[in-house]
């Protein structure tokens, strides 16, 4: 069995969707986890991973190919820090602050017909923290399957008020663990 951590943001765009009994074939970015996912997953977990998949590099010549056993969606605690958009921070540095309880100006394009597109900043900025040693796992059937075939993908469950200053924790999807019968590496041989 081959474990394969597969990143959220990669696979919220893109990739074919699978799950548990399917055949796959991941490239392979790396068969050794970089410090940033060994502090998401903490000790324990990623000494359970064998492989980081990606799919938006050019072609990788590592591959894992196999039947697909378990699938786990990793979720963790993030901390969501809001602090006042100002000039320099979060806004243009030569924007003019607007006034208490104003709105920042809006951004608009004009498409002709009296009609336009725009756009305005929220008066904060958030900054999103991830709190190391909060990974949990939940089993899953699946990584992108319609509402249908599986059960919905954890979604951020924020523990903050509707009071847009205040400062909160969330749990977030960070990926999936996904467990496979890799046929791609020869069977170890008996042990003597």
């Amino acid at each position: 069995m081959t474990r394969v951590w597969l990143t959220e943001w990669e696979w919220a765009c893109c990739g074919d969707p699978f799950a548990v009994g399917d055949e796959v074939d991941f490239g392979v970015a790396t068969r050794i986890p970089d410090s940033s996912l060994a502090e998401l997953l903490g000790s324990g977990l990623i000494a359970t991973v064998d492989a980081v998949e990606s799919h938006h590099e050019e072609e990788l010549a590592e591959r894992v190919h196999g039947r697909v056993t378990a699938v786990h969606a990793v979720t963790h605690e993030v901390e969501e820090r809001r602090s006042l958009r100002r000039p320099g921070h979060g806004a243009p540095p030569d924007a003019v602050m607007p006034a208490e309880g104003e709105e920042w100006p809006m951004v608009r394009r004009e498409l002709g017909g009296g009609v336009f597109a725009g756009s305005r900043p929220s008066r904060y900025v958030i900054e999103i923290v991830p709190r190391p040693g909060t990974a949990t796992l939940k089993p899953v059937r699946g990584v992108r399957l319609t509402s249908e075939e599986v059960e919905a993908a954890p979604r951020p469950e924020s523990n903050s008020t509707s009071d847009a200053a205040t400062d909160g924790t969330a749990r977030s999807l960070a990926g999936w663990l996904v467990d496979i019968d890799d046929r791609s590496r020869p069977p170890l041989g008996p042990l003597s």
